[in-house]
């Protein structure tokens, strides 16, 4: 009799361990994860500040899309999003600031994730599928370093990061910053659309409830060295529904003119976040 008991409860152990153990947890539909990618401007170019690195809320995270050796991120992996977003010697982003932004609005239970993939000075061929490797191989010295990190395939290293995080959450949006690369090009929305169904086919996401914010240039009011690219930015929506261009009037720059200073970052990451906000249906608490 003993011995049947032993069993019985054995085997209801096993079947219990076993079920836990064989279920996969459902994405948080609470955590928000968006894809931010670009160039130098998204991989962050200003000095991060003591002011950057405090009072972070722990349900702003971020998704290390390479390993940070020397802070000890691993990529595919979440952490508290404290600046470098990047890759650990970059600056700050637009999107630390959109985080933070995002997360002072959304009720409680709500969670933010970023999986940022930028390289300074690419083009947006970086990021289209059929062309990213190709791109990367052949990059320029000088940006050999900086791409080498994703293997040389930014679009591949987004999407293999996003399908980790698709595990845990739900992806809501696209955040990008290209453009002083494919300066003049009248053909970069379409380029940029391109980039965006893709992405869409790729990670099984729905365009109608995925926007793209496109963040202009350093505007031609601070003197933009590059500021003629916003005309064609401008146009980005004409070409891709569920786009829209977030301004960068009266946003500060860097001694360059190419790009923004740390108040500018700041800046430009609130407006992301306004936006996205705004399509949520929800009003920001004033600043």
């Amino acid at each position: 009799m003993l011995r049947k008991l032993f069993i019985a409860v054995a085997l209801v152990a096993t079947v219990a361990c076993g079920s836990q153990s064989g279920t996969k947890s459902k994405p948080d539909k609470n955590f928000y994860i968006y894809l931010a990618f670009g160039q130098s401007n998204m991989e962050g170019n200003a000095r991060i500040e003591d002011q950057d690195r405090e009072g972070i809320s722990d349900r702003w995270q971020m998704m290390a899309a390479v390993d940070f050796e020397r802070m000890g991120r691993k990529k595919g992996e979440w952490y508290t999003a404290v600046p470098p977003l990047c890759r650990e010697t970059n600056g700050l982003t637009p999107v630390d600031y959109f985080g933070r932004t995002m997360v002072e609005n959304l009720p409680e239970k709500g969670r933010v994730g970023v999986i940022c993939v930028a390289v300074g000075g690419c083009k947006i061929e970086a990021f289209m599928k059929d062309r990213a490797q190709e791109y990367g191989d052949n990059a320029a010295v000088w940006m050999k370093n900086w791409i080498a990190p994703y293997d040389n395939n930014c679009y591949q290293r987004l999407v293999e990061c996003a399908k980790e995080a698709q595990k845990v959450g739900v992806i809501k949006g696209f955040l990008m910053h290209q453009g002083e690369s494919n300066i003049n090009e009248e053909d970069w929305p379409e380029k940029v659309k391109y980039v965006y169904e893709t992405l869409i086919e790729d990670l099984g996401l729905k365009a109608k409830d995925v926007p793209l914010l496109a963040g202009e240039v350093v505007n031609a009011d601070v003197q933009g060295r590059s500021a003629s690219m916003n005309e064609i930015i401008a146009k980005l929506p004409e070409t891709l529904p569920n786009s829209y261009v977030i301004s960068s009037k009266g946003v500060t720059c860097g001694f360059d003119h190419l790009h923004f200073d740390a108040a500018g970052y700041r800046e430009m990451g609130r407006r992301y976040a306004k936006q996205m906000l705004a399509l949520m249906g929800i009003t920001p608490k004033e600043q």
